[in-house]
């Protein structure tokens, strides 16, 4: 058995802001989302120098382990942002949420740092993967507020763990798991997450057939409810290549959107 991604990037500024801060990656073995943050000269910045060191990871070739090549990928890309942040004031206190997840044949190795989120689609199901690191989730962790009261606090937005301009090391959250043909992943920004109900975007993952269908639908559902983030999924589904018509093969060319393609001169969304 021969797994693959099917997969899509999207990413929309949002309508209220002017910069689009996000970045997000998809291609045949990598799934990427950034969420910059650090004023209108750093975040874009941060959230593409995070997928610049990722996506070299995109390939077959890897032969150790799939946790380890993040680790280290995570580790230079914080290392560039503070040395940017220390050599260039306009850039200081810039910073980035990640979710990287690596395929290595049938396993996928993730590591997450910040308030972005995965998700998986497994038999009918929606399971989140990732718990925010934000000063809310840690009241709901320690009983001092519910999730229904953390939705709506106003502080739920303050993040304790990002990559970027500061000395606290960076303590991911790390995980591997089996993959199964039928399986969906979404990877999203805040601006999807925070502003689009959790049954909305389980019923568009559950749905909308297409990965770029589905891509596309969580972020018209974000610019409806108002938009006033930046706004980007990724969603990539678990394919048996043996059971492809032929030439209906899933494209191998890497989607990149928001901040990322901005760099690299490609068009957003």
């Amino acid at each position: 058995m021969t797994l693959a991604f099917s997969y899509a990037a999207r990413s929309d500024v949002g309508l209220l802001r002017t910069v689009n801060q996000d970045s997000g990656y998809a291609g045949p073995h990598l799934l990427v989302l950034a969420d910059g943050m650090g004023g209108p000269a750093g975040g874009d910045v941060a959230s593409s120098v995070a997928i610049a060191h990722l996506a070299p990871l995109d390939g077959e070739s890897h032969a150790g382990d799939a946790l380890a090549l993040l680790r280290s990928a995570v580790a230079d890309a914080h290392a560039e942002l503070r040395a940017r942040a220390a050599e260039d004031t306009e850039l200081a206190g810039l910073g980035t949420t990640l979710i990287a997840a690596l395929r290595t044949g049938k396993r996928l190795a993730m590591v997450h740092i910040g308030d972005s989120r995965a998700y998986l689609v497994r038999d009918g199901q929606v399971s989140r993967l990732t718990a925010d690191h934000t000063y809310v989730q840690h009241l709901v962790d320690i009983g001092q507020l519910t999730e229904a009261e953390a939705e709506n606090h106003p502080h739920r937005s303050v993040i304790l763990r990002v990559l970027g301009d500061h000395d606290f090391g960076v303590e991911l959250d790390e995980s591997v798991r089996e993959l199964a043909v039928g399986d969906r992943f979404l990877l999203c920004s805040d601006g999807v997450s925070s502003f689009v109900s959790a049954d909305t975007v389980n019923e568009a993952l559950l749905y909308e057939d297409d990965p770029a269908a589905c891509a596309e639908r969580l972020v018209d559902l974000a610019l409806r409810a108002g938009g006033p983030d930046n706004i980007t999924a990724v969603v990539a589904d678990v394919v048996e290549l043996d059971d492809v018509p032929d030439g209906a093969a899933p494209s191998t060319t890497p989607q990149v959107v928001g901040a990322a393609a901005a760099q690299w001169g490609r068009p957003t969304r």
